[in-house]
């Protein structure tokens, strides 16, 4: 065997063979992740329906790899990616003695967390913009950390010290659902949607309104 095949199979041994740990550890936590939004949807569906029956809660499991939970005028979608990753040498994980004593605890899987309008879903507004809130990595040993928005950015930063678990799934979810109540959708200046063609209108006509996504408001498509 020649030595660049020898080369070879010791990275399928090892490296891949670590990626594939790392794809099914993150794989049964999405699962997880999808349990805890049932119950969220039962128990906030109960309560609402006595509180004000016009306010819905519902998760829906659309495939192996995306989730969402619509409450009210939200929804959040959750995405889990079939790839492993790495991160730039400048990363923060790297400055941690976690990874330094084994650089195979820095490759992760991911689990996106995007916000997107109920109406976007409900009406098919296909142009209609959803935002990245959130992302969870997942390694081998079950070590994670979230990159994302206000809470989201700064509560589940220990890599080196937290495990995913049913306790951290839910925090991770209720942070997220507090985010997106919170980041309200807000028109943009009259200046910025004076015009409009036929085509767009005509298109918005037929997916039941304007353009629409949180930060731009109601936008013309530009």
């Amino acid at each position: 065997m020649s030595e660049k095949r020898e080369q070879i199979f010791q990275l399928l041994q090892h490296k891949s063979g670590l990626k594939q740990a790392i794809y099914r550890n993150t794989l049964a936590q999405f699962e997880a992740l999808k349990l805890k939004l049932e119950q969220i949807e039962t128990d906030l569906g109960a309560r609402m329906e006595v509180a004000n029956p016009n306010v819905e809660v519902k998760y829906n499991n659309r495939s192996l790899f995306e989730c969402e939970l619509k409450f009210s005028g939200d929804m959040l979608v959750f995405n889990m990616h079939s790839n492993v990753f790495s991160f730039d040498h400048k990363h923060f994980i790297h400055q941690t003695p976690y990874v330094q004593e084994d650089m195979n605890r820095s490759f992760c899987g991911k689990i996106d967390i995007y916000n997107f309008l109920s109406d976007s879903y409900k009406y098919n507004r296909l142009n209609d913009v959803g935002h990245l809130i959130g992302r969870i990595f997942i390694n081998h040993e079950n070590h994670f950390f979230v990159e994302g928005r206000k809470q989201l950015g700064f509560l589940f930063g220990d890599f080196a010290n937290q495990t995913l678990d049913d306790s951290k799934c839910c925090e991770i979810i209720e942070t997220a659902m507090l985010y997106a109540l919170d980041f309200d959708l807000v028109t943009p200046p009259f200046e910025l949607v004076q015009e409009v063609s036929l085509a767009q209108k005509l298109f918005e006509n037929g997916n039941a309104g304007i353009t629409t996504g949180k930060k731009l408001g109601f936008s013309n498509g530009k």
